[in-house]
């Protein structure tokens, strides 16, 4: 994962950004707060989930499949994302 090195720092803040968004549902949970709000709050949290994984799946496929530097290696981590894929569409 060297190469999300970079962006290491900008990840982590939409990391601490996601946590702060899933402590917002818990405290909305304990206050009884109406669910239509709760179900907004969580609707959020999936999307930035979603945009994290999409951000890192992007980098992982320029980086590991577009720009591996063999066939085989190519292969394996396209099998790698078919792999994740399907695990994340379920």
């Amino acid at each position: 994962m060297s190469h999300l090195k970079r962006d290491k720092s900008k990840l982590v803040s939409r990391l601490r950004r996601i946590k702060g968004q899933v402590e917002g549902v818990e405290r909305a949970l304990d206050a009884e707060t109406d669910c239509g709000e709760i179900l907004r709050q969580i609707a959020s949290i999936r999307g930035a989930i979603t945009g994290l994984t999409n951000e890192v799946l992007e980098e992982h496929i320029r980086s590991h499949v577009i720009n591996a530097p063999t066939a085989s290696e190519r292969e394996k981590s396209a099998t790698e994302v078919i792999q994740i894929l399907k695990s994340y569409i379920k």
